[in-house]
């Protein structure tokens, strides 16, 4: 392992033991015991079936939508809008369930993976060709189409894809049960659709790490400018990583709707984009440590539920926790380097003593 991936680790670990140290201060200082508030935290993910169940569901949610900014990240663009990319997705999948009502699930499910990677990587396209071609920021232009695409969800959902049978303000109709992708688990949202997140997480990074489109794709991150003047065509490889980039945030829409929700209604996404990007963030757009981080801080989460129902903490003590992770980690660089011209100031103020 090279040093500075290892420097990295130690980095991290130091930073989830201080915001676990610092989390644990905050319970005790408002009067909880850190000791019970944590064991409650690790008996509610890991007590039953159910509960890890709904903690692989949820890491698998987080880490596919990491390796999402992580492929547009490689290639040098931040993609912001995965949150819309990942609810267009859900509509989309959840509508084709509807309308093939009655076909075999052999067909209807295929078309909605297809269906849903398909509208996530047309929405992604929309900020794609304004970087590319117009020098666009896409951050600003894939927050503001979020808001557009929550909107649309929105209409269609209360309009003309509402099921007037539906109790609920907003809300497609309900997928035929033959469409349900199968539980793993009892009780919980853990789904097939793991299987079908792992091999697209292992061929994300097989393509990343071991192919020479993911060294195009690396090199145009790192050095747009060499990799033009070396032959490549930047703008397509920017371009096509946003598209898979959107692809895999309209498959995670499809699996929350046929894995959990088995609708289209404003709880498929709960911010599951943005805590994705926090983890690609933190894993520093590797993907193998993303994945470690999903299920951190899936964990974290998922856990938070548990140790607030029996230890009567309130759950918000997880995104104490992990927006120390992200205090810790962002200051990493600045607090390392610091000590670096520290040691290398008093090397040379020894050298000059031994000299003198």
């Amino acid at each position: 392992m090279k040093r500075k991936n290892i420097s990295y680790l130690i980095s991290l670990s130091v930073s989830i033991v201080l915001a676990l140290a610092i989390g644990a201060l905050v319970l005790a200082l408002t009067g909880y015991s850190p000791a019970r508030a944590y064991g409650e935290m690790l008996r509610g993910t890991f007590s039953n079936a159910r509960h890890i169940g709904d903690t692989l569901e949820y890491a698998m949610v987080l880490c596919i939508c990491a390796l999402a900014c992580i492929v547009g990240a490689k290639a040098g663009i931040f993609n912001v809008g995965g949150e819309g990319q990942l609810l267009l997705g859900a509509i989309v999948a959840a509508q084709i369930g509807v309308v093939l009502k009655g076909h075999s699930a052999w067909l209807a499910i295929p078309c909605a993976i297809l269906g849903a990677m398909a509208m996530g990587a047309a929405y992604a396209f929309i900020p794609g060709i304004l970087k590319v071609k117009l020098k666009v920021s896409e951050v600003i232009t894939t927050i503001m189409l979020n808001t557009v695409a929550v909107y649309i969800c929105q209409y269609l959902a209360k309009g003309p894809w509402k099921n007037p049978n539906n109790n609920i303000v907003a809300g497609t109709g309900n997928l035929p049960k033959a469409f349900w992708l199968g539980k793993l688990t009892p009780g919980s949202n853990l789904s097939t659709g793991i299987f079908l997140s792992a091999a697209v997480a292992f061929f994300v990074w097989y393509v990343l790490k071991k192919t020479a489109a993911g060294y195009e794709i690396r090199l145009t991150g790192q050095n747009p400018r060499f990799a033009f003047f070396a032959g490549m065509k930047t703008d397509r490889i920017v371009l096509l990583s946003m598209l898979v980039s959107g692809a895999m945030c309209g498959l995670v829409g499809m699996l929350r709707v046929y894995g959990a929700e088995h609708i289209f209604k404003s709880s498929v996404s709960n911010d599951y984009y943005f805590e994705g990007l926090m983890v690609a963030m933190i894993a520093r757009y590797e993907p193998v440590t993303a994945i470690a981080m999903s299920l951190l801080f899936a964990v974290l989460k998922i856990g938070a539920a548990g140790m607030e129902l029996n230890a009567k903490v309130p759950n918000q003590i997880y995104l104490i926790i992990q927006t120390l992770v992200i205090f810790f980690m962002a200051a990493e660089g600045g607090v390392r380097s610091a000590i670096a011209r520290r040691l290398e100031a008093r090397r040379k103020a020894k050298e000059v003593r031994a000299n003198a």
